[in-house]
């Protein structure tokens, strides 16, 4: 009998992204970071490609790519986004895949997943078809070769689904214990009933299917996995380890493979340093040869299912009724809320249900005017959301359309694709999960809905917003801000809701802020000004324009023309509307720049109502990352002013306080408040500084230490840590001894951080030593043995850096 490992990890965020901007937008719940995407990626996804191994005394022996070593599983819409926004951790995601198929017998530790990870079972047939192709078309795009398996959202199953993947050449997929439901093995006729979890997870079976195929399956060790992501297991990769090793039976002759699936933010988001849990425990497992590592691609070839397996339909890994979880008020939910009911939870469903088979009948009807095969081109529409290039785009239409298209019936066309992709995006199954209909989850979808709702108007005339509502309002809401589903749409997703004049007006107001191109994008919104001007008046300014918007999406585009007035602070007056040609700009343009400039504001407001339908242009129509960045900078004026005044404090009371001090007198807390802050903000511009001056900062911190005045060491600590990496980023650049200068700069900066006690996050300057170690230090060790002292210079100091990273040489 020989002992498999395998160790799945379903990495999962839900699409996060505003659907008019196709950004994920500033969430302060996530601070210190952007949002909840750059803080997991922070916290997990970055961390699993890069594990650290320690010693015993805590030091770096060894950093490795966990992902290269388990079976994982990315969501399509989570991928697209590290993609863009984290493109090294996304290329060591794909690295790893290629490297596990050197490891484990040609099969890649990746698997695929339906789309944007809806609930399969209470999905319709075509909405399933879709998912699994699109979840399909999404992993040979990135990784390049055909997913042998497919993780099932919430590992909810039904028959038609599992039929519908083994159409597409999937083999297997992976569910929790207590979803079986009954097994048999090789030549028996009878039945052996395992519900309740008691099926054996330690071999494979395979299910028998409506359409005669059938489907391998996985069963993982169920309280293995609970220890691990609601245990205590992650505290200690040796003891992980041996958890795993104890699963196995001692009297079983047949191979055996013990396995488990978490969710992978588990490893690093919900249990801190868990990716190095898991890093050690991989380790432990190979370097004391306690079983062999495997996934499921290479265990399924060397272990083909002889035992037949029955599941139990509509049922999931996170709800012990079912799918009820997605659907009714069934009784689980975060158990954060005691009291709150999910009664909305069907309402939401019935409505989105609703919603969905509406805009189906418009989709039908109004693509097969310009497309042969509707639900086919929905199929491979996910092609042109890979690549919307203007090349992708014409052979996609080519290969579609009846005849050829006008500009006009293109811009349908999409509109119509696009509402698509919302209807199945508002399914994204965390709407359904918590607690509350007016939670963040929820809301996303709802503005999926939204959008979905707004571009079936746009190329029907017909509005179902209102008949949505109208079911929402019978979805109650347990916060006291809101009545039902109805009033935190109102209030969550109706402002977001955007036309290309909105978008204008976001250029108008910015422009006064910061310089534009003439041509310029706006998250996906290209634009062109024809003409701009920007006149200031003591404090007050003023922007004129015509701009050209075009949507990257549906190629929809206009001129806007527009006017906006910066009366200083918050207080904006503006206004645009849809107009091109030389007399609409003329006609506006000439009278309130000349009204503007005699200093007659009250005739510049009065001529910007007079000329612009949309006239109530303020700091709302901004998005919400611009209107953070705009307020900043009205900030900036009055936070300077305020400095000033208490550097003015500072200066004039030092001698007092210093009697004070002295004397043993408490400092009152106002001027205690001063000390603080002017010694943070000479602290901070210190570390800001191009090069750092070590004098400089010895007098701060003696002042500092004079004062036993608290650092702002969250802020010092993200400075200096981005100064290390930043210099370890321009070390590896110049490598060798032209790195000198720089290896002694960084020597010099973590000595005069000593005794700080600053959180250093210096994992990326801990990835870049830990590669250097591999390729420059060698040499450089070469050539200071040869008797080059600039080498033999650079050697030692590198050594000692490795002492500050805490990393050991090996």
């Amino acid at each position: 009998m020989k002992r498999h490992i395998c160790i799945h990890g379903h990495f999962y965020q839900p699409p996060r992204e505003n659907p008019w901007l196709e950004e994920v937008e500033l969430q302060d719940s996530a601070q210190p970071y952007h949002d909840w995407n750059q803080r997991i990626t922070a916290e997990c996804y970055a961390p699993n490609s890069a594990s650290r191994i320690l010693d015993a005394e805590g030091r770096i022996v060894d950093i490795v790519n966990n992902y290269s070593k388990i079976s994982f599983n990315f969501g399509p819409t989570l991928l697209s986004w590290l993609e863009k926004h984290h493109p090294g951790t996304y290329a060591k995601i794909l690295e790893a895949d290629a490297e596990s198929m050197k490891r484990f017998s040609g099969h890649g530790s990746a698997l695929a997943q339906p789309y944007n990870h809806i609930i399969m079972p209470l999905a319709n047939r075509q909405d399933k078809e879709t998912q699994i192709i699109w979840g399909i078309r999404d992993f040979v795009h990135r990784f390049k070769r055909q997913p042998e398996g497919m993780w099932l959202p919430e590992t909810a199953v039904d028959l038609e689904t599992l039929d519908l993947m083994t159409d597409m050449g999937i083999r297997f997929t992976i569910l929790a214990p207590h979803q079986a439901r009954r097994v048999r093995g090789p030549g028996k006729s009878d039945w052996q009933d395992v519900s309740e979890a008691r099926i054996d997870p330690k071999t494979p079976y395979f299910c028998t299917l409506p359409s005669g195929r059938t489907m391998s399956l996985f069963f993982y060790d169920g309280p293995v996995s609970r220890e691990i992501a609601f245990g205590g297991l992650l505290n200690n990769g040796e003891i992980f380890a041996s958890r795993l090793f104890k699963a196995f039976g001692k009297d079983a002759k047949d191979d055996q493979l013990m396995h488990i699936a978490t969710d992978g933010e588990t490893y690093g988001h919900h249990h801190a340093n868990g990716d190095m849990a898991l890093a050690y425990c991989l380790h432990h497992i190979e370097s004391n040869n306690l079983a062999n590592l495997t996934i499921y691609g290479e265990y399924l070839e060397k272990h083909p299912p002889n035992r037949e397996v029955e599941i139990f339909e509509r049922s999931s890994w996170s709800c012990v009724h079912g799918i009820e979880r997605w659907r009714s008020d069934c009784g689980c939910n975060s158990g954060s809320h005691p009291g709150w009911n999910q009664a909305w939870r069907s309402t939401l469903r019935y409505g989105l249900d609703w919603l969905r088979d509406s805009l189906s009948g418009i989709f039908e009807s109004g693509l097969s005017q310009h497309l042969a095969t509707p639900w086919q081109a929905r199929n491979d529409y996910i092609d042109l959301v890979l690549d919307r290039s203007h090349e992708n785009l014409n052979a996609f239409l080519t290969k579609y359309q009846i005849e050829e298209l006008s500009p006009g019936q293109r811009i349908k066309v999409l509109k119509l694709l696009e509402m698509q992709r919302y209807a199945m995006l508002m399914f994204t199954s965390c709407g359904w999960f918590f607690d509350e209909i007016s939670g963040i989850e929820t809301i996303q979808d709802m503005r999926y809905a939204a959008r979905a709702i707004q571009l079936a108007k746009e190329v029907s005339g017909l509005d179902f917003e209102e008949a949505f509502l109208k079911i929402m309002e019978k979805a109650h809401s347990n916060n006291t801000v809101y009545l039902n589903g109805r009033e935190a749409f109102e209030d969550q997703v109706k402002p977001m809701v955007l036309d290309l004049l909105r978008v204008g007006a976001h250029f108008a107001i910015s422009s006064l802020f910061r310089g534009y191109p003439e041509k310029f994008r706006i998250y996906c919104y290209s634009a062109e000004s024809a003409k701009y001007e920007q006149l200031e008046m003591g404090w007050q300014k003023m922007a004129l324009g015509q701009t050209r918007i075009i949507s990257d999406i549906t190629q929809e585009s206009t001129i806007v023309t527009f006017a906006v007035l910066h009366l200083g602070e918050h207080n904006f007056i503006g206004g645009g509307r849809y107009c091109a040609g030389e007399a609409c700009w003329t006609e506006a343009h000439g009278a309130i720049k000349s009204a503007f400039m005699r200093g007659d504001i009250s005739r510049v407001i009065s001529l910007i109502d007079q000329h612009f339908d949309s006239h109530d242009f303020g700091l709302w129509h901004l998005f919400r990352d611009e209107q953070r960045s705009v307020v900043t900078q009205i900030l900036d004026k009055t936070l300077q002013e305020i400095e000033n005044n208490l550097r003015r404090l500072y200066s004039d009371y030092y001698p007092l306080m210093l009697a004070m001090r002295n004397l043993a007198i408490p400092l009152p807390e106002i001027l205690s408040t001063t000390v603080k802050y002017v010694l943070n903000k000479d602290l901070t511009a210190v570390f800001k500084e191009e090069t750092i001056d070590m004098d400089r900062l010895g007098k701060v911190l003696q002042e500092i230490r004079r004062w036993s005045a608290q650092i702002d060491t969250s802020t010092l600590g993200s400075l200096a840590g981005a100064r290390i990496n930043n210099l370890m980023n321009r070390m590896e650049s110049a490598q060798g001894v032209k790195s000198l200068v720089l290896l002694r700069e960084l020597e010099t900066l973590f000595n005069g951080l000593e005794g700080l006690n600053l959180h250093l996050d210096l994992w990326q300057a801990q990835n870049i030593y830990f590669s250097l170690i591999h390729t420059v230090f060698k040499d450089m060790q070469r050539k200071a043995e040869q008797g080059k002292e600039e080498a033999a210079e650079w050697v030692s100091g590198f050594v000692r850096l490795g002492d500050y990273f805490k990393l050991r040489m090996i």
